[in-house]
């Protein structure tokens, strides 16, 4: 057992493909976990590594007691991964993190600090500067926080998955029982009292990022199908809109027909249908990404499966 100011906090990183980087993130966090005088277990979660990832986080737990690893039987995603390390964590407060250093260690004695005299339930830690960044990459990380904040409500622009979450917040969390989840979002839906901390991103030490152009617009679609219906109001405010301009452009072709002009407009004719069939079209696309969402959570599959787990975890400051 431990006394209240000595804590357990569980440390939950998920990763892939990253093995030649993992030693140099133990080495690091160590180092700074030993300044905060509190007992913690490091979580891996191999989320289907194809590379020799799992092999890694073997001989870490050989050689560190405090280190767990979960392998999951495939590469499930992220949230998924996220979702398998929050079940398995056993600490009064959870760090959830990346594996890269993108996230600092350096930051966690802070968090843990304002967490510990009660004046947060959730650590946020804020991107101040997203690092060495495209210019469309960070064009294209604005277009979709902005689409979120007016679509669901919710302004997570700047947020990472780089946070503290109180145990009655993980417990909450793990209460939310929808297949197709976003962390970020739903940390923010269970409210509770938050707590901002601002970081640069640091540079990835090894490798490169997993996440293509095209996984990150199917997550963009996921988070906001997740966390808002107003797309799906989009066909009805469109179909209102499109009936008032029928009628209104009905009204004016029966004017000039009665004037006894020639009613002329097969251009304008052409581009109503291209317009119409492209507007029915992304509707029907719209309609068939919820049906989609749907479909997953009534098979009510598990989010994840686990295939080995090694270690045990928690040992001394």
């Amino acid at each position: 057992m431990t006394d209240a100011s000595h804590p357990r906090i569980s440390i939950v990183v998920p990763v892939f493909n990253e093995s030649r980087g993992l030693a140099a993130f133990v080495t690091e966090l160590h180092a700074v976990m030993r300044q905060t005088q509190v007992h913690y277990e490091l979580i891996f979660i191999d989320d289907g590594s194809a590379d020799d990832t799992w092999q890694g986080i073997g001989r870490i737990t050989a050689e560190r007691a405090e280190v767990r690893g979960l392998r999951l039987s495939r590469n499930f995603g992220k949230e998924a991964a996220l979702s398998a390390g929050l079940d398995a964590a056993r600490g009064a407060a959870v760090i959830v993190m990346d594996g890269d250093l993108q996230h600092p260690p350096s930051l966690i004695p802070e968090m843990i600090g304002i967490w510990s005299r009660g004046e947060a339930d959730v650590v946020e830690a804020v991107k101040q500067h997203r690092g060495q960044e495209s210019a469309f990459s960070r064009l294209r990380a604005k277009a979709f926080y902005r689409a979120l904040r007016y679509l669901s409500g919710f302004d997570l622009e700047g947020m990472s998955d780089f946070k503290l979450l109180d145990r009655k917040v993980v417990e909450e969390w793990r209460r939310l029982e929808e297949r197709n989840r976003f962390f970020r979002g739903m940390v923010a839906w269970l409210g509770f009292r938050h707590a901002k901390l601002p970081f640069v991103v640091q540079d990835r030490t090894t490798g490169e990022s997993g996440w293509s152009l095209w996984k990150l617009f199917w997550l963009a679609i996921g988070a906001i199908t997740s966390f808002s219906t107003l797309p799906l109001h989009f066909s009805t405010i469109s179909g209102v809109a499109f009936a008032v301009a029928a009628v209104l452009l009905g009204a004016q072709t029966f004017y000039v027909w009665a004037s006894g002009e020639a009613v002329a407009g097969f251009t304008t004719v052409i581009l109503l249908l291209l317009i119409i069939g492209s507007l029915v079209l992304l509707s029907v696309g719209v309609i068939g990404e919820y049906v989609a969402r749907i479909y997953h959570e009534v098979k009510r599959r598990p989010t994840y499966i686990v295939r080995d787990s090694v270690g045990t975890g928690f040992t001394e400051p």
